[in-house]
């Protein structure tokens, strides 16, 4: 099993990503992660900061 990314790489991937400068598929590409996995921190940090339901992880 790969070793997880850190909390603050996933959340400055995260940061990029919604600024809507690039697509998702390319933002993923430059920092070398998978474009669903990009998909599934951006809808966990929905969660996470109360913009989406869902259960978070605090």
């Amino acid at each position: 099993m790969p070793k997880p990314y850190p909390p603050d790489f996933r959340r400055d991937v995260v940061a990029v990503a919604r600024k809507h400068e690039a697509p998702l598929n390319q933002i993923a590409k430059d920092f070398g992660i998978s474009e669903s996995c990009l998909a599934n921190w951006l809808r966990k940090a929905d969660v996470e900061e109360g913009v989406k339901p869902g259960v978070t992880g605090k």
